[in-house]
């Protein structure tokens, strides 16, 4: 199911999330609604609060950035309750788009690698480090 997304201004995007357990309700069918929601505004990426759930949870799925950066292709992931631990390198500029921010693009300030830690949709604890447009 599509999911209406909520722009900017709504003060969901700005509140503090809540970590989530295994069993959030509804927790499956929210992730697959947030994926078909993503892919139905051609976005790479969708947190939980932008579809009016105030929890961590964010997924991505970069294969249209596959031709740009060979680790995108097949990059598709659920990150529930995730911490950046690590920053490092330089910092880089990526133009990015915002699906609460319909039709408006900036140039976003980054690391240039992160290490984060992660449940992924078991539940299992996953730690990584993404660096360039993964990151």
């Amino acid at each position: 199911m599509i999911l209406s997304v909520v722009s900017y201004g709504n003060s969901i995007l700005k509140n503090e999330t809540a970590e989530i357990g295994a069993g959030y309700p509804g927790l499956s069918q929210l992730i697959s609604d947030m994926y078909e929601t993503m892919y139905a505004a051609s976005g790479v990426g969708l947190a939980a609060p932008q579809v009016n759930h105030s929890i961590r949870l964010f997924v991505v799925d970069a294969s249209p950035f596959a031709e740009d950066d060979p680790f995108a292709g097949g990059f598709k992931k659920t990150f529930i309750n995730a911490v950046i631990l690590e920053r490092s390198g330089k910092e880089v500029m990526y133009e990015e788009g915002c699906l609460s921010f319909p039709g408006f693009r900036e140039e976003v300030i980054r690391p240039e690698t992160i290490r984060i830690r992660y449940m992924d949709e078991q539940f299992q604890q996953q730690e990584d480090t993404y660096s360039g447009m993964l990151a």
